[in-house]
């Protein structure tokens, strides 16, 4: 057990400090692009290799390949388990090359096809905007090789016991973007010289991200070869991506949908939306993932054995630990939206213009932190009974809502109206997930928690009452400018906790003895044996 808090922890550790990084990559590229139409096709540009990346590469790979190298590291031992690492890294950089390949000689030639697309009824800021994506995508779309096969690449060498490369893969991708970024400053460069540098910058972290763990392989023995044996351990493999490849599928098309609708909408409209996703995405990278990665195998293992009854309990604790950290970070960032967004992103090229752009968006989107956190614990459930189909029809629906109100909101609403749509979105899929899980088990419906909620919402509730009456008392102090909004952040984010964690135990919030631990954990402190 030891051992296992210990890799949690490393891989706890590293995805903050990734997350951070990202945050700070995205504060820097703000600055310098501001939301300007080249920031908003760069963001586009790198959707398309990172959605084939998260769809080829991580997620449904490193699911099916785990736990089939692991089998052949049982029963093989080293020189199968390494045997079969090189026929899937074979397979992918055949697949993910011929993928790159198509998609450059197809964007190459936008500019023919984008021409015709006056008849369409295309806006002419619209086309130009979208060669300009499509120019950048030619440049980036070789980054999807790179790190798919560092996803398998990063998957063998967890199966071996290599925790730390593999969690601090995306720091890479963050620090070759920083220094492409401080270059192009350093040399004084204009806008177009600068983005091509940081599109090369976008490769270097790719290649570094397929180089680290390959280099931990090859101390552990590996040596590479090119091998395209279709065996039955890589047929298992793309078997079980099946259906773990069409439900990520129809996630990340989901959104991939608000950027290029952005795109189409005016110039701002796709960057506003990258960075209002990255800064609410934070809370989820450092909570709900560590909730996540400990709740999977404890329910899968209850499943295994047919316990129902202690799948329930751990499932429902998982829920309710997502619920008590998510729905306050949601209110403080709804609230705090605006001083957040000055704070990390207005400087350079951008303006206070653009602050007032991001912050309603940045708060909508947060409204959504609960239901995004609910629907990653939720699918863990279907993944521990071994249901993949409902969780494709949940992301269908969730894809549905989402194409079908952005078309509508968008008119009437701009950018806030694709961020509404996105946020109803997730909430169709949580229910849809929640509702069928219960159906399937009813041990796992959602009854138990509902006094639970209650308390939460209440704490909530009150923690956003004084954060919004901190912020307009904040008018009071002798500060301006970065200073008053540095203050206005680091003083009410404690309060409100504060407030929020007394009213919890006030309340008599259920599973207190275990957030007691996990913040003693955060502290660093060892619990009382």
């Amino acid at each position: 057990m030891s051992k296992s808090l210990k890799n949690i922890s490393v891989v706890a550790a590293a995805t903050v400090v990734s997350r951070v990084l990202g945050l700070v990559r995205e504060i820097f590229t703000a600055a310098v692009f501001g939301t300007s139409a080249l920031a908003s096709a760069f963001v586009s540009a790198f959707t398309l290799p990172n959605l084939f990346r998260r769809l080829l590469g991580e997620g449904a790979l490193t699911a099916a390949f785990v736990p089939t190298l692991t089998e052949e590291l049982e029963h093989r031992q080293r020189a199968g388990a390494f045997t079969l690492v090189s026929q899937v890294a074979s397979w992918l950089l055949v697949v993910t090359g011929g993928v790159v390949v198509v998609a450059m000689l197809v964007l190459s030639q936008a500019e023919w096809i984008l021409g015709r697309a006056t008849d369409w009824g295309f806006a002419a800021g619209t086309l130009r905007r979208l060669l300009l994506g499509a120019d950048l995508a030619v440049i980036l779309f070789p980054y999807m090789i790179f790190v798919c096969l560092a996803a398998a690449f990063s998957a063998a060498c967890q199966v071996l016991g290599r925790f730390t490369e593999p969690a601090l893969s995306p720091v890479w991708l963050n620090l070759c973007i920083l220094s492409a970024l401080g270059a192009g400053g350093w040399w004084a460069w204009g806008l177009p010289e600068r983005m091509h540098l940081l599109c090369a910058g976008v490769l270097a972290g790719g290649f570094l991200q397929m180089a680290v763990p390959a280099g931990v392989l090859w101390r552990e023995g590996w040596r590479p070869a090119f091998d395209l044996q279709y065996n039955e351990r890589v047929s298992a493999i793309v078997r079980l991506m099946g259906p773990m490849v069409i439900g990520s599928a129809i996630y990340l098309v989901n959104m991939a949908v608000s950027r290029f609708l952005g795109l189409s909408l005016n110039d701002s409209a796709a960057a506003i939306i990258n960075l209002a996703t990255r800064v609410m995405e934070l809370p989820i990278g450092v909570f709900t993932a560590a909730i996540a990665t400990v709740v999977f195998p404890l329910i899968a293992r209850h499943a295994a054995r047919s316990d129902w009854g202690q799948l329930a309990g751990d499932y429902h604790k998982g829920l309710r630990l997502v619920l008590v950290l998510n729905v306050p970070a949601a209110v403080g960032l709804a609230v705090l939206s605006e001083p957040i967004t000055r704070l990390l992103f207005q400087r350079g090229a951008f303006s206070a213009t653009d602050t007032g752009l991001m912050t309603p968006v940045l708060a909508v989107y947060a409204l959504g932190l609960p239901f995004l956190s609910f629907v990653t614990v939720a699918l863990r459930g279907f993944y521990a009974v071994k249901d993949t189909a409902t969780p494709v029809q949940a992301a269908a629906w969730s894809f549905g809502v989402n194409l079908g109100l952005s078309l509508v909101l968008m008119r009437w609403f701009s950018t806030v109206g694709l961020a509404v749509a996105g946020t109803v979105a997730v909430l169709v899929q949580a229910w849809y997930l929640q509702t069928r899980l219960s159906r399937r088990l009813p041990a796992l419906g959602f009854g138990p928690l509902w006094p639970n909620l209650v308390k939460i919402v209440i704490a909530s509730t009150v923690l956003g009452v004084v954060v919004w009456g901190g912020q307009r008392a904040s008018a009071w102090l002798p500060l301006t400018g970065k200073a008053h909004h540095l203050a206005v952040v680091l003083i009410l984010i404690p309060v409100g906790a504060a407030v929020y964690g007394a009213l919890l135990w006030a309340l008599k919030i259920e599973g207190r003895n275990e957030l007691e631990l996990i913040l003693n954990r955060f502290r660093g402190r060892r619990p009382d044996a």
